[in-house]
């Protein structure tokens, strides 16, 4: 017991101990701060690699659109409901169950 009270008596345990609070808690970079910007960097990886999966799938179809003809003309027709003009469309919406 005696010799715990001569370990919080010491100031060099006194000052390291108060150190490590200070940097565990209050410093700007803190664990709470170091865990936050951990996640943040996760989720922005995430989204990295999503938004690199979607420009590779678009530069494909771009490739594929400039290089083809008759998959211009079904793109068209499909995404934008373009026709010719001797042509009618009709469009066909599945309705939602419930």
């Amino acid at each position: 017991m005696k010799r715990f009270l001569n370990l919080f008596k010491n100031k060099y345990f006194l000052v390291s101990t108060a150190f490590l609070v200070w940097m565990i808690f209050f410093d700007r970079n803190d664990l709470f701060s170091q865990y936050e910007y951990h996640q943040q960097v996760n989720t922005l990886k995430q989204e990295r690699d999503f938004y690199q999966k979607e420009t590779a799938k678009v530069h494909q179809d771009l490739d594929e659109l400039t290089s083809n003809k008759e998959k211009l003309e079904k793109f068209a027709r499909e995404k934008y409901l373009m026709k010719k003009s001797n042509e009618d469309v009709f469009v066909i919406v599945k309705e939602k169950k419930d």
